[in-house]
């Protein structure tokens, strides 16, 4: 008998059906649960290269699988903590490798995810060095001497960091100190060059709410060309960014940032203008004071390193300036109030002044002390 027309219509749908198709969802891999599983076991243990580090909340988001027969790519977020010293996870895209061995997932490799930059323990073993108030952590070839070393300046800046921003922060501080300065680039994803003469530079997000997991990262190849005063000067400078990270944002002008920390720096110290600011001066003396105020342009790293060292050595001078002024606690009151308001609002709550006034207060701070 052939089929009646509501039969003929049914047809079509009852094979649609049959075949998971017509737009329809694609059938779900039963094997990705078991791939899951496998992601979580493994993250029940620490890699040996972390067998040392004081570790909390290791765990790996999974946020996709792929699988191609009896492999299976995992993209995760990992998240941990460093117990003591990180109030919030730091974080870690990954790409994990899977193959199934008689019908049960196992992790094969571990490895940052495209793009992403790689972990201190993705270069060998970590060593660990505990101060009063510093965790350091070295890379492959970092020697505990040096380590020790670190740590104890560590140690030092930052009580100083704290008398310079008398405000609330952790007091304490974790610094990573990789095998060589193209490990460090490794670290925080850019070319080696970038950083090829700094001393050490601070990761981290900016701005209000959970402390982050900020990271004093050392390069090892700038840091150890600095005598023992360069050396204090680097840390302390980079201790006060993680002191004054919680009220640091984007509306913080780079020069407030980079000279606030080079004051926490130079504070207390017998050091000149002209002995802190040769690049600067070079140039007051050939053109004369700058019209401007150090802008974020100005920063950018991997540029012309004469033209870097004058924007940091002025934004150094207008915290000076500031400070004498108007006073140190000006200073931090102006800091706090340009991380959550307009430089012009803050200048005129804080010092009384506008954007010329600090200008001309500035440039005659620089002609004073660079002639």
């Amino acid at each position: 008998m052939l089929p009646g027309p509501r039969a003929v219509r049914l047809l079509p749908l009852l094979l649609c059906l049959l075949l998971a198709g017509c737009g329809g969802r694609p059938p779900a891999d039963t094997a990705e649960p078991g791939i899951r599983r496998a992601v979580a076991d493994w993250a029940r243990t620490v890699p040996a290269p972390l067998a040392a580090v004081p570790l909390d909340g290791w765990a790996y988001e999974v946020a996709s699988v792929r699988r191609d027969g009896a492999r299976a790519v995992v993209r995760a977020e990992l998240r941990y903590r460093l117990t003591g010293y990180d109030a919030a996870p730091d974080g870690s895209a990954r790409e994990l490798g899977l193959a199934e061995d008689g019908g049960t997932w196992r992790v094969r490799s571990d490895r940052p995810a495209p793009g992403a930059p790689a972990q201190l323990w993705d270069q060998g073993p970590v060593s660990v060095v505990r101060g009063e108030h510093a965790l350091v952590l070295g890379g492959a070839g970092q020697g505990e001497d040096a380590l020790r070393a670190v740590a104890a300046e560590a140690d030092r800046a930052v009580p100083a960091a704290s008398a310079a921003w008398p405000r609330p922060w952790a007091g304490r501080v974790v610094v990573l100190v990789p095998g060589s300065l193209e490990r460090m680039a490794q670290l925080l994803g850019r070319p080696a060059d970038t950083y090829r003469g700094l001393g050490a530079v601070t990761t981290g997000r900016v701005g209000s709410g959970p402390a982050p997991a900020d990271r004093v990262v050392v390069n090892p190849e700038g840091y150890a060309g600095l005598g023992a005063e360069g050396r204090r000067i680097v840390l302390t400078h980079e201790v006060t960014h993680v002191a004054t990270r919680a009220a640091t944002s984007a509306t913080t002008p780079l020069w407030l940032s980079e000279g606030f920390a080079d004051w926490a720096a130079y504070r207390g110290t017998a050091t000149t203008p002209a002995q802190a600011a040769p690049a600067l001066a070079r140039a007051v003396r050939r053109d004369g004071p700058p019209g401007e105020l150090p802008d974020a342009a100005d920063f950018a790293f991997g540029g012309d390193p004469e033209a870097l060292a004058r924007a940091y050595e002025g934004a150094w001078l207008a915290c000076r300036a500031i400070a004498d002024r108007w006073g140190g606690a000006a200073l931090v009151d102006l800091y706090g109030r340009a991380g959550r308001e307009p430089l012009d609002a803050a200048l005129r709550e804080s010092l009384g002044t506008d954007r010329a006034g600090l200008t001309q207060t500035w440039r005659e701070a620089v002609r004073d002390g660079l002639r």
